[in-house]
């Protein structure tokens, strides 16, 4: 049974589906009618130790690098439109391979030419992340962002974490108006 989060929530995700080894993140979202350019969002993940920051340059996957060294990360490819039903995005997260010092899976989510186009968060509506088992496809945990970020060109949406043997999952809601690369420095990543 899928759990609902609210900005800040979590929930074990060890402990509801015990065995969990693997789990696809999907991500969606709708932009509002505008006149301008078509929205293009863009997910991403990015590998960090348990302090935040990005395990190597390497780790921060995205539809221009879309596999983690190891391959415990892959990125499904990048949808230029968000047009249709379900996730847009999805990111395989293959638990059992990230590095023993893999801390944090952190997923943000970017408006590709923001500033040219003149497009924030604010004009995106029924964004969401959620977490499934890849075993059975069950939804573990969902988080809808009813946010304006009105200013913000980026969010991480949400992050799955160790707890000593358990992984997790937050629902986090952040907004960056930097965009991807001000999230991808604040991770430590080089830009």
């Amino acid at each position: 049974m899928s759990v609902s989060l609210t900005k800040g929530g979590n929930v074990s995700l060890t402990k509801a589906a015990p065995g969990l080894a693997a789990v696809t993140v999907g991500l969606g979202w709708d932009a509002r009618t505008t006149d301008g350019s078509a929205f293009d969002l863009d997910a991403s993940a990015i590998v960090t130790d348990a302090d935040g920051k990005a395990l190597s340059d390497q780790h921060f996957v995205f539809f221009n690098n879309k596999t983690s060294p190891e391959g415990a990360v892959q990125h499904s490819g990048d949808n230029l439109t968000g047009a249709g039903e379900g996730d847009d995005e999805q990111i395989v997260v293959t638990l059992s391979s990230l590095p023993p010092n893999a801390g944090r899976v952190v997923f943000p989510v970017s408006i590709y030419d923001a500033g040219t186009n003149g497009q924030t968060f604010g004009q995106v509506r029924n964004a969401f992340i959620r977490v499934v088992n890849q075993a059975d496809s069950a939804e573990l945990a969902r988080y809808d962002l009813s946010e304006d970020a009105s200013t913000e060109t980026a969010m991480v949406f949400g992050e799955l974490y160790r707890n000593g043997d358990e992984w997790k999952f937050r629902a986090v809601g952040q907004g960056y108006s930097a965009g991807l690369a001000g999230i991808a420095r604040d991770f430590g990543v080089n830009v």
